[in-house]
């Protein structure tokens, strides 16, 4: 029986071993973005935007990341929670700033950096508060962008605004998640364009 110990205790180590090196084993996450830009139909249409630089995307620290967030409301509104399989492309920021300039570039408005430093050019700044999932119930749930728009031109406040849209999630998962957070970051971002028409620019 002596004899035998050292050999059960061997085939006890490895198959600890085997499980842990399986269970270390992640398979790879899930990727979205935005989605391709849409063409932009049944609106009215606007005159071109005139040249404005546009800031990228300041966020708070727990969005700076490319990691899918979402909230359980009916449970605890505070705590933001993280995917363990979905990310995003890019952080929500990046997805913010290209998406923005993209559209602001397909009414035929021009869109520059902010690094440029173009002279007496307006420039946007935006910060998004709330850019994840929101769960009414374990089978409901909406994607909310909310972001804080502000216009200089120099040193100078133009103007100040917030902007919240919401849009209903296909499917109570990241890629529902992921689905309704680009339709709701597409509205307000027509939200936002539709303001800078209404404000001097030039």
């Amino acid at each position: 029986m002596k004899k035998r110990i050292p050999a059960i205790a061997m085939t006890a180590c490895a198959l600890v071993l085997s499980a842990c090196a399986v269970g270390g084993r992640s398979d790879p996450a899930t990727l979205f973005d935005l989605g391709p830009l849409k063409t932009q139909q049944g609106a009215s249409p606007l005159p071109a935007l005139p040249p404005i630089s546009i800031a990228a995307v300041q966020v708070p620290v727990w969005l700076d990341s490319s990691m899918m967030f979402y909230r359980l409301n009916y449970a605890n509104t505070q705590q933001p929670r993280p995917y363990s399989q979905a990310r995003w492309t890019m952080t929500p920021a990046q997805l913010l700033t290209q998406s923005l300039k993209a559209r602001i570039a397909q009414a035929g408005g021009v869109a520059l950096a902010a690094a440029d430093g173009a002279v007496d050019v307006p420039i946007l700044r935006i910060e998004a508060d709330d850019f994840s999932q929101h769960f009414a119930s374990p089978s409901e749930s909406t994607g909310q962008v909310a972001l804080r728009a502000s216009l200089y031109r120099g040193r100078t406040l133009l103007a100040q605004r917030s902007f919240i849209r919401q849009a209903p999630s296909g499917s109570a998962d990241a890629t529902g998640g992921a689905a309704a957070l680009a339709a709701a970051s597409d509205a307000a971002i027509s939200d936002i364009i539709l303001w800078l028409h209404g404000l001097p620019l030039k």
